[in-house]
């Protein structure tokens, strides 16, 4: 009988799931541009898109552009849904943590619709999002997408989002 093995220190968690997440976004050029980053919590992902000049739309408002809100709301959940896959593939023991790259990660999910409401304008600043997962089969994925700017409360756009996942080895 083999006896168990130890429990894995926290921080060679965090560190693996840091890493898997920085790769995950490092392998889309776009979200760079936009100038989003991820901040993880535990299991949550909260989206941030630094306020820069090229992301406004209406320069009399001014506000973001409905495009560059709508990326963002997109880009978000699409991380979600494939940070979720990926976690799930290095807790399997698929994926090795530590060496993650463009060959083993896993495909991104398509976009099949993409819904956005417009609440109210994005002001000239950092705004904040955050994707809500309702259904995730092995084809299909259903995701709610909130984003706000100063107040959690007082959303400026939401959207939902079905996507068609990619296929899974094994």
């Amino acid at each position: 009988m083999r006896s168990p093995r130890p429990p894995e220190p926290v921080a060679l968690i965090k560190q693996r799931r840091d890493s898997a997440l920085a790769a995950l976004v490092g392998a889309v050029p776009y979200i760079g541009f936009l100038g989003v980053s991820f901040d993880r919590r535990g299991d949550e992902l909260t989206a941030v898109l630094g306020y820069d000049d090229k992301l406004i739309g209406n320069p009399l408002v001014p506000a973001l552009h409905g495009g560059a809100i709508a990326s963002f709301l997109e880009v978000t959940a699409i991380m979600e849904l494939s940070f979720n896959m990926l976690w799930d593939d290095v807790e399997q023991g698929r994926i090795d943590a530590d060496n993650l790259g463009p060959a083993n990660l896993p495909r991104l999910p398509k976009t099949i619709d993409f819904t956005v409401d417009y609440l109210r304008s994005g002001l000239p600043r950092d705004a904040y999002a955050r994707a809500r997962v309702n259904r995730q089969g092995r084809r299909y994925a259903s995701v709610h997408v909130e984003a706000w700017q100063d107040h959690r409360q007082r959303l400026f756009a939401q959207a939902t989002g079905h996507f068609l996942m990619p296929p899974r080895d094994g």
